[in-house]
């Protein structure tokens, strides 16, 4: 059956038929998360006494975002904080003992971060740290002795909603001190930065996610920050979807933590002008196509290392990068359709990010290897880990034996719809499909697929990396432009293909056409 605008139009609303639809005077009350009232009466208690007060918060972009957010409102209660983001490569992962000896506070607050910490818990208390921990991983089974421990995933927590965020959480914290101390603040402002955490964290686009994305990226076209106006000009673009945070801004500051230091990301985030936020994107960008560069010299060794008899990918290198390791886990995926794990040893441990696929819980097989492991934390969807080299193909063999195989017959990329009929492609069908945004994780932006014909190709970008083609399709006898990015395909006029699809809107020259981003040649 051919997909047509009516059917297009009918299974996405089919998507929302049964969602709890919320409003954002409907969002959850922040005492709905456990200790956050207690979280945030101990932060004011510091306040009024002049403590000093530390904020530790995380190198990716929900990481940066979460503590922008809190550093942002400090700053606005005029109120000093210590603001640490560790660094990935002489730091490692969140409030580890190593941060903690730099810390000169009776106060540290987490952000994307904490609930794994067991032996900076420990610290923290022999030190008279009253340790509280923001986050919203997956508990482990022994919980880090803090004063307080805000997390939507503890069993004891009544928040409704367990998918979101660390900013989410992070804004919550800032939203109870708020109450607190009665101020008349407008905390919508955060929405934009906080959406881009949302999309960037691959959090489900439902209800709660919904709301704050839809809002968020209102919020994002008409800010008034320096750092989203530098950002626009710098991309010459003034309008934003969530497509746009996850592919073009999300990458970009992700790339300060993982190739340099993610304060890089901070400091644009919280750039007070617009001339200082260029700068800071710039550099970004200039660390972004480093980070390409690097990532396709990696993926393609990590390609020769995959063995297609594993059911989940396992794959590991030498001195691999790993600030793109998780990238390369997520190529992977859409290379193979499975789960994927990539380690980078060095000096005999192995570093590991895993990505899921379907509905498989990657952070519960993690764990059926916990005694192999060093450390590992995350959730169902993406997780990090750390092991003995040695212990690498043990830990394969273990992985691999603990998935059901019947979670793994029929997994297949749901967000193909189907076959599309090319002669109804227009602006009214595009039209149809932003009804239905922000599109993402839960939400997926609908992929179709169709036999069509290369009548042209030409390589673009600054590295040769993406592919331009006109495609014709002989059913409805039309072209159609289409790019296809990160292609190091090659193909012959006339040749036909089977490819895989979403659309897009181009606006090229004050003339708007839909233009294929070609998503793979099946």
């Amino acid at each position: 059956m051919k997909i047509t605008k009516e059917y297009l139009n009918k299974i996405l609303d089919e998507r929302f038929k049964n969602e709890n639809f919320y409003k954002l005077n409907h969002l959850p009350k922040p005492y709905e998360l456990r200790d956050l009232q207690k979280g945030a009466k101990r932060i004011i208690e510091a306040m009024k006494n002049n403590e000093n007060i530390s904020l530790i918060g995380d190198y990716d972009v929900d990481g940066v975002v979460s503590t922008a957010i809190v550093a942002l409102f400090f700053e606005e209660l005029n109120y000093p904080l210590d603001v640490i983001i560790p660094n990935r490569f002489t730091d490692g992962y969140g409030v580890s003992p190593k941060i903690l000896e730099r810390v000169n506070s009776s106060i540290v607050i987490t952000v994307d971060n904490g609930i794994s910490a067991v032996e900076a818990g420990v610290i923290a208390k022999a030190k008279n740290i009253d340790l509280i921990i923001t986050d919203h991983h997956t508990p482990p089974e022994v919980l880090p002795e803090a004063y307080a421990i805000i997390n939507p995933k503890l069993d004891s927590c009544s928040f409704p909603f367990k998918e979101i965020c660390g900013a989410l959480v992070a804004w919550y914290l800032i939203a109870g001190i708020k109450i607190e101390l009665n101020l008349d603040i407008d905390l919508k402002k955060y929405f934009d930065i906080l959406s881009m955490a949302i999309i960037a964290d691959v959090m489900p686009l439902i209800e709660l996610n919904r709301v704050l994305v839809k809002t968020g990226l209102k919020t994002i076209n008409s800010s008034k920050r320096e750092s989203i106006i530098a950002m626009k000009d710098y991309l010459n673009r003034y309008e934003f979807r969530s497509e746009d945070i996850a592919f073009q801004i999300a990458p970009r500051i992700n790339s300060a933590g993982r190739l340099e230091d993610a304060s890089l990301a901070l400091n644009f985030l919280m750039a007070k002008t617009k001339e200082e936020a260029y700068h800071h994107f710039k550099v970004l960008d200039e660390l972004n196509n480093q980070r390409k560069l690097l990532e396709q010299e990696t993926t393609a060794l990590a390609m020769l290392e995959v063995k297609e008899s594993d059911k989940i990918i396992i794959v590991y290198g030498e001195g691999w990068h790993e600030g793109v390791i998780g990238i390369i886990a997520s190529r992977l995926v859409d290379k193979f359709l499975r789960p994927a794990i990539v380690f980078s040893i060095n000096d005999n441990k192995a570093k590991g990010s895993a990505r899921s696929f379907g509905n498989i819980n990657i952070l519960e097989l993690i764990e059926s290897q916990k005694d192999l492991l060093l450390g590992y934390g995350g959730h169902k969807g993406a997780a990090g880990l750390g092991i003995m080299a040695e212990n690498l193909e043990v830990f394969r063999d273990g992985i691999n034996s603990n998935v059901n195989e019947s979670e793994l017959i029929g997994l297949k990329d749901e967000s193909i719809l189907g076959d599309l009929n090319l002669g109804e492609i227009d602006l009214e069908m595009i039209d149809i499909l932003d009804k239905f945004e922000p599109y993402g994780q839960s939400n997926l932006k609908p992929k179709f697929i169709s036999n069509l014909t290369i009548s042209n190709t030409k390589i673009i970008g600054k590295n040769g990396e993406h592919l331009k083609l006109i495609l014709f399709d002989e059913e409805s006898d039309t072209y159609h432009n289409a790019v296809a990015f990160r292609c190091q395909e090659s193909f012959e006029v006339n040749e036909r293909v089977n490819v895989s699809y979403t659309l897009s809107k181009n606006d090229f020259n004050n003339r708007v056409t839909v233009q294929l981003i070609i998503d793979k040649f099946q």
